[in-house]
């Protein structure tokens, strides 16, 4: 380092901060951890089953990265994907995870080179909103086809890759928050690689949706560098794990004989990981903002409905609630659910927002008040501590007529409470589509679709 000028103090950075070890690292941690299980806490496992680490090190990089396979800058294709590309979108849509969406197309690939097809393939991707993941998902796609071109014996050739944002996690409902999810999706398509980008419009005007492309390149200049993401410990290590996983299944395929002799399993696959997606939404260990949770309780969306065709995750919340809408629309009123809080202010706050956000994603009117006189609320709920439930429920039981829910799950108590008249609990463990279902159906709330 140049000598400091005269009254100057020279930075000393390796003295100052000195290297740590993983192993200081982890004892630090574990040690704030205080106890707690290490990976329950901090260990996050991704629909695909990837363990998330919450840190990364040079030494967690794999001994082959992704970044000198990347593509130069994006061009804007707002319109029909590229003709003859291997759609691996459809496989996103479906309910496939970034796991099978990237085996599934080298399989289908592989199928093409094996009837003698040229090894510079395009493949079109859909890009959902699971950042970092979709980000290397794209990594790992060029360094599968590499691969699998390689294992055919041909000279390596350029891959395009096409992307598109997503529709199965978009939603009627919030729709601006739509326009917000693809900007993120944008930006994972654009760092991962992509050679073109269609950011599909969704409840917003086609000129936002161009607009959002023109705003990363005119503004934030995601064009000017190459793979900007290579040599992120923690991208090119999802980026390897992600292709591990996907060359096993694609091995898996091979030995069925290939794509179009699997499709069979595929399709099977696909239907499994489909159901987990729905079940984690109605569970809500998957939020969709605006959907299954931080609703816009005032919005109506029933002239919009039948808008987003397709399968999409949104769905059974959003025939839930249009048929709240339905409902109010032939009863002249929206059905009212009273929040009744009282007691313990740290758990009658916490318990009340909760049953503000489960109950306004049916579309019910929401009311919160201390008291029930004069209410004309078609279910109240209790929001309270534990302890307080049973003398709770045994005033409101006895002086109302409507059903009577609590908020919670206090397990002690619960048949003590039915006996009192209370009808039934919501809480973290329950399930927002059958639960909203189930008291759509008792309140009398017609309109439901038939399948």
């Amino acid at each position: 380092m140049p000598d400091a000028s005269p009254g100057t103090d020279t930075l000393r950075l390796k003295e100052e901060f000195p290297p740590v070890s993983t192993a200081d690292w982890e004892a630090t941690i574990i040690a704030d951890l205080k106890g707690a299980d290490y990976d329950k806490r901090l260990v996050w496992k991704t629909e695909e089953g990837i363990a998330v680490r919450p840190y990364y090190r040079k030494e967690n990089l794999p001994a082959q990265t992704a970044r000198a396979l990347n593509a130069g800058p994006w061009a804007i294709a707002q319109g029909p994907a590229p003709e003859g590309a291997i759609q691996a979108a459809a496989h996103h849509e479906a309910g496939a995870t970034a796991v099978q969406e990237l085996a599934y197309a080298i399989a289908e690939g592989a199928d093409r080179l094996a009837a003698g097809a040229d090894p510079a393939q395009s493949f079109v991707f859909a890009v959902g909103s699971n950042y970092f993941v979709e980000i290397a998902k794209l990594r790992a796609a060029r360094l599968l086809w590499k691969r699998v071109v390689s294992a055919f014996g041909l000279a390596d050739a350029p891959v395009k890759i096409h992307t598109v944002t997503a529709l199965e996690n978009k939603s009627i409902y919030d729709p601006y928050t739509n326009l917000l999810r693809v900007t993120t999706e944008a930006l994972s398509g654009v760092l991962g690689g992509a050679d073109s980008l269609n950011v599909q419009a969704t409840g917003f005007p086609d000129r936002l949706a161009k607009n959002v492309q023109l705003v990363i390149k005119e503004e934030a200049h995601l064009d000017k560098v190459a793979d900007p993401a290579g040599g992120s410990y923690y991208i090119e290590a999802l980026t390897d794990a992600l292709a591990q996983a996907a060359w096993k299944l694609f091995q898996q395929i091979e030995a069925e004989g290939g794509f179009a002799a699997a499709q069979g399993t595929i399709s099977a696959a696909i239907a499994v990981s489909r159901a987990a997606k729905e079940k984690a939404i109605a569970s809500r260990r998957r939020v969709l903002v605006g959907v299954n949770n931080y609703p816009d309780i005032h919005e109506k969306e029933l002239d919009h409905a039948g808008a987003l065709s397709g399968w999409h995750l949104a769905e059974p919340i959003e025939h839930i609630r249009l048929r709240t809408e339905r409902y109010a629309k032939t009863a002249g009123r929206t059905p009212k659910v009273l929040l009744l809080k009282r007691g313990d202010l740290k758990m009658k706050m916490a318990r009340g927002q909760f049953c503000q956000n489960f109950f306004g994603c049916a579309g019910f009117d929401i009311e919160e008040s201390e008291s029930y006189e004069g209410t004309d609320a078609a279910l109240i709920v209790l929001c309270s501590s534990d302890p307080e439930y049973i003398e709770f429920a045994r005033e409101v039981c006895s002086n109302v007529k409507v059903p009577v829910v609590v908020a919670g799950n206090p397990k002690e108590q619960i048949e003590e409470l039915k006996v009192l008249g209370v009808a039934g609990f919501v809480h973290v463990l329950s399930n927002m589509v059958d639960t909203l279902n189930e008291w759509q159906d008792k309140l009398g709330i017609g309109g439901k679709e038939e399948k």
